[in-house]
């Protein structure tokens, strides 16, 4: 088996930000684990590359990203837009959704994956 191209301390990252998701993640997660039951597998905290998602669903190449208010802030947007750019590159497709459209409109955020997913 060919190591990890993943570096351990991304992994142990992950680790750590799994056991330390926001308010809004744990909402999310909640809801998105029920795709499980119609056939999409969910994970969480995903260490792809030099980087981390939220969530994704990697048969689908779907990252969903899940933004607190520090992604308004100049130097991550332009982090954001180079992380971002590189997922396109490796063939990710990225939804994002800042933690306001979570706490008021859960559901909708979940039909917009769902769409996306092609079952709704």
């Amino acid at each position: 088996m060919a190591p990890s191209s993943i570096s351990k301390l991304t992994i142990s990252n992950a680790q750590k930000m799994r056991k330390d998701m926001t308010k809004g993640e744990q909402r999310f997660w909640a809801e998105l684990r029920k795709l499980k039951e119609i056939g999409f597998h969910v994970r969480k905290q995903v260490p792809i590359g030099i980087y981390i998602a939220d969530f994704a669903i990697m048969k689908e190449r779907l990252i969903i990203a899940v933004d607190g208010s520090h992604h308004q802030e100049q130097k991550q947007i332009e982090h954001d837009i180079q992380r971002e750019n590189w997922l396109k590159s490796e063939g990710f497709k990225v939804l994002r959704f800042n933690t306001g459209e979570v706490d008021e409109t859960l559901a909708g955020c979940i039909e917009e994956v769902m769409r996306e997913l092609g079952i709704s």
